[in-house]
């Protein structure tokens, strides 16, 4: 296999630490998977003197359309080991921030596989709906006709959800006691989820001081319930800083076994920043927080030839 190097240009962006390389769409990269290979991975990747971290959780591909109002965005999510992912929060929210720096729009679309998601941009702050957590078993999917709710999966008791993605959520009472990249791939790629699951450990905190998340979280949160959040990503392999579904599922799940009720929002904290989630009873839950461009740069475009 030889490997034959060209350059396109493309820009860094991270929401609560996920990060993602984000492409116009309108550039040809004819292997996507063998491009997000190569600038994701976390030694060997894209890298830059401003950012400490190397390679990305995966690639953004983006396609504007200016004509609509609100103007739309096309994304598809390539993650690191190829495979495309439905839904992404933070990717869409990544999505939203890019496009805004291009139009000056505050509100846009965004069309993702798992539907159009509406966003609104308010400086570094994006805030974009979700969908509705569904638990059903065919929409999770599970391989079974009963839903999945703190069942032991490998292990671990396990509450199924799809926030965009399947999530599998334990509620634990301290996530730095979970050894993640242990027990994690065991239920990742167990027989009840034919389609994979991420998964996610996640415990209720009683203050801000308390909450894992970055320094510089909202003010105005007051005391809203929080929760920690610790997600192994199907795609990536691997624990992320942040995951927007996951942080989504938090709540559901905790909504689901009577931890939280109501419409008010909950903060979910993964390692990477302080998220806002709402999920209410009769309409699309919502995911709000950061979301920040980091640099521009140049990268080579690899293409596999056999």
């Amino acid at each position: 296999m030889s490997l034959q190097h060209d350059h396109v240009a493309v820009e860094k962006y991270h929401g609560t630490g996920n990060d993602f390389i984000v492409v116009d769409a309108a550039e040809s990269i004819p292997d996507r998977p063998a491009f997000a290979a190569a600038h994701c991975d976390r030694e060997t990747g894209v890298s830059h003197e401003s950012s400490e971290r190397t390679g990305a959780d995966g690639v953004l591909f983006l396609a504007l359309e200016e004509r609509y109002s609100p103007p739309r965005v096309v994304m598809t999510l390539v993650q690191p080991d190829g495979s495309v992912a439905a839904m992404c929060g933070n990717g869409a929210r990544v999505a939203a921030a890019w496009a805004a720096e291009r139009t000056g729009a505050t509100e846009l679309m965004i069309d993702t596989p798992a539907g159009t998601r509406h966003a609104v941009v308010d400086g570094d702050d994006v805030t974009i709906e979700m969908g509705r957590p569904s638990f059903a078993p065919k929409e999770v999917p599970l391989a079974r006709d009963a839903e999945l709710i703190e069942s032991e999966v490998e292990g671990l008791a396990v509450t199924a959800v799809n926030t965009g993605v399947p999530h599998a959520v334990a509620l634990v009472d301290d996530v730095d006691d979970v050894d993640l990249d242990a027990i994690a791939p065991a239920v990742r790629y167990a027989d009840i989820f034919p389609e994979g699951a991420n998964v996610t450990v996640a415990s209720r905190v009683d203050s801000a001081d308390e909450s894992g998340g970055a320094a510089g979280a909202d003010e105005n949160i007051g005391d809203l319930p929080r929760f920690r959040q610790r997600t192994y990503e199907r795609g990536v392999e691997g624990e992320t800083r942040s995951c927007g579904t996951g942080a989504v599922a938090v709540a559901a799940v905790a909504k689901r076994l009577g931890q939280i009720d109501g419409d008010d929002p909950v903060i979910v904290s993964p390692p990477g920043g302080d998220l806002r989630i709402t999920v209410p009873d009769d309409g699309p839950a919502t995911l709000a927080g950061p979301a920040e461009r980091e640099f521009a740069d140049d990268l080579a475009l690899v293409v596999r030839s056999r």
